[in-house]
């Protein structure tokens, strides 16, 4: 039996004062045209690096926010599929929460830095467009609209929730 191979990463649910939430648009190049998918900041934990060091270097990197505080550990996600990160059989996705006033995404990350990722823009999102976008683009995690209402009526949980794909 073989061993799965995860990428493990952190992702920031970052809302502003009007409770909108930060995203980032990937473009990934499929062989059956570009996929485009909304989700929130972050990226690879590094090895020897703590979940939360790994969120406030993703963070400094992206859009250019630095955390002093240790934010809610608020959702966690495990996607099985060899197709989602390169090399990797699936990622684990642990989401912090981050409240902030509205500000310019800037991070240390060039362009074409942020290309190299597959970034392509920011946007602030607020969830009532998320649950009515219609488009073709994709958001993750796929249920964003329900989790971010859950966290939004309800605040952080105690422990971590558990989201699908």
């Amino acid at each position: 039996m073989s061993t799965v191979h995860l990428r493990h990463a952190v992702r920031a649910v970052i809302l502003d004062e009007d409770d909108r939430i930060l995203l980032c648009r990937f473009v990934f190049a499929k062989p059956d045209g570009p996929m485009v998918v909304w989700a929130a900041p972050g990226g690879g934990v590094e090895a020897g690096e703590s979940l939360l060091t790994a969120l406030r270097r993703e963070l400094r990197e992206e859009v250019g926010l630095t955390c002093a505080a240790d934010p809610p550990h608020v959702w966690h996600q495990v996607v099985l599929d060899p197709g989602h990160a390169a090399g990797f059989d699936g990622v684990i996705n642990d989401y912090f929460l981050i409240r902030t006033a509205s500000f310019d995404p800037r991070g240390a990350l060039s362009d074409d830095e942020l290309a190299a990722e597959n970034v392509t823009r920011f946007e602030w999102w607020r969830p009532q467009h998320i649950i009515g976008y219609r488009g073709a683009e994709l958001f993750s995690p796929r249920d964003l609209a329900g989790a971010l209402a859950t966290l939004l009526s309800g605040g952080p949980p105690e422990t971590p929730v558990r989201l699908g794909e």
